[in-house]
Parts: structure tokens; C-alpha cells; sequence
């Protein structure tokens, strides 16, 4: 008789991803609301406003708040629909590449003044 082959037992295994996946996911949300939130509070006086939550910091204030509960929101909600779950991590890293640098981008005044 032989012993089973370890390797082979712990390979078939499949772990799942998609907690990790999903905080992925959320942080290219969260970067890519922040530029949506800059952009709204330079377009509107009422949104830049609103979005005065400490006013020595003015503005940037609220959109990186609002933009931080959006990002933990949607990490929340990702990480309860996915934590049991192995999803297409290629699909989100690239989902989630792309939402940084649009996000990054939107922040660059040439850009951002195009809206």
C-alpha cells in the first residue's frame, strides 16, 4: 500500500478569492470617487458647500470623506457577497486598475476642467 500524495490533496483545493478580490475592488472605487467628488464641489457652489465638513480644510474635507464611506461601503457589500466565493481575479484587478488611473487622471486640472 501507498501513502496518498500530499501535494495532490492540497493543488486540487481551491481557496477562495473573493475577499480579496472585493478590497480590490473597493479601492479602485474609493480612488476613482474622489476625483468624481472633486470634480462635483469645483462645478457646483452648493456641492462645494455641502462638502465643507471642517473649514479650515474647505472642501477636500467632505470629498475625501464622502469618498472613504463610499470605498468602505462598497468593500462591505463586495466582502459579504464574495467571501465564499473564488471570482476572476484577473477581470477585477483590471477593472480595478482601470478606476485608479481614471481617477487619477480626473484629478489633474487640465482634465478635471474639461467637465
Amino acid at each position: 500500500m501507498s501513502a496518498p500524495n500530499a501535494s495532490t490533496s492540497v493543488s486540487s483545493a481551491v481557496r477562495p478569492n473573493g475577499a480579496g478580490a472585493a478590497a480590490i475592488l473597493a479601492a479602485g472605487i474609493g480612488a476613482f470617487f474622489v476625483a468624481i467628488f472633486a470634480i462635483l464641489a469645483d462645478q457646483s457652489a452648493a456641492i462645494k458647500s455641502a462638502m465643507i465638513f471642517f473649514k479650515p480644510t474647505g472642501p477636500l474635507s467632505g470629498v475625501t470623506t464622502c469618498a472613504i464611506v463610499l470605498w468602505l461601503a462598497a468593500w462591505a457589500i463586495l466582502h459579504a457577497r464574495w467571501r465564499n466565493r473564488s471570482v476572476a481575479l484577473a477581470r477585477v484587478n483590471a477593472v480595478a486598475f482601470v478606476l485608479l488611473i481614471v481617477g487619477l487622471l480626473l484629478t489633474f486640472p487640465p482634465i478635471a476642467d474639461l467637465f
